[in-house]
């Protein structure tokens, strides 16, 4: 009985997918045209960032050595992270003028555009942050990862706070341009708690108690404990994540709902 009714539901969600696809092709070829290694770039430009940073800390942990983890995996698990929710928020910032022609299309919506430029952005850096990862466990330079579930984890209550929030910066936009001019030194100011350049554990009671108000940090912090195991101590809660994000979606749809109304106005 319940198969007929399924059939338009498995029939919808392939013509999004379809259009999901599309769309990203697109951005692939206008972002980065067919020349020279192309799509490459993709996960190429994350991972030259990421190296430049393993490469500057790694020169500071020999000048102080003291340390008990290695410098290379904590630049990787962390600057990885870093990667993730500020590329992802920000290229949904002003999202919608560049690609409103494509709304002609009757399957084509808002919120396609902002679910393409994401999966772009979160596919690109954790292709990266695989790629390095393996090649530096091949090489002998890193230990493998101790638990890849809390990474996988970590890295995908990442990636879900990165597309609602990237939802609701990239909706907000299409109301004033001012709110991607006021995101972008925003971005810069979370990076201090977003645990991406010190572990909580480190930091005094106070200050630890501000930097956990944050879930970007409950996320970095599990997927580094996923890496790293026993050898550091975590400080994080899943369901504390769990609710900012529901939040924080339920949010997003609403303002890319207001969004679209006011492109179908225009």
């Amino acid at each position: 009985m319940n198969a007929p009714s399924t059939i338009p539901l498995i029939r919808s969600l392939r013509i999004q997918a379809r259009i999901i696809h599309a769309l990203i092709m697109r951005e692939i070829i206008t972002r980065y045209g067919r020349h020279n290694i192309g799509f490459a770039w993709l996960f190429a430009e994350p991972m030259l960032f990421t190296i430049g940073v393993m490469a500057l800390w790694s020169v500071a942990h020999d000048a102080n050595p003291n340390h008990h983890i290695n410098i290379v995996s904590f630049a990787l698990t962390s600057y990885s992270t870093l990667l993730v929710w500020r590329n992802g928020i920000g290229r949904c910032a002003l999202a919608i003028e560049p690609n409103a022609s494509l709304l002609f299309h009757r399957n084509v919506r808002v919120i396609d555009l902002f679910f393409a430029r994401l999966a772009l952005e979160i596919g690109g850096v954790t292709l990266s942050t695989v790629t390095l990862m393996f090649g530096l466990v091949a090489a002998g330079i890193i230990d493998p990862p101790v638990d890849i579930v809390n990474m996988v984890i970590g890295w995908g209550l990442l990636a879900w706070y990165t597309c609602a929030m990237g939802l609701i910066i990239g909706g907000l936009t299409e109301y004033s341009e001012v709110v991607d001019r006021i995101w972008h030194p925003l971005a810069y100011f979370q990076i201090p708690v977003s645990g991406a350049f010190v572990m909580t554990s480190y930091l005094p009671p106070k200050a630890r108690d501000i930097v956990m108000l944050f879930p970007v940090s409950h996320c970095t912090e599990l997927f580094r404990y996923g890496y790293f195991g026993s050898q550091v101590t975590p400080y994080y809660s899943i369901p504390y994540v769990c609710t900012w994000c529901l939040v924080l979606t339920w949010l997003g749809f609403l303002v890319v709902r207001g969004a679209s109304k006011r492109v179908e106005m225009q």
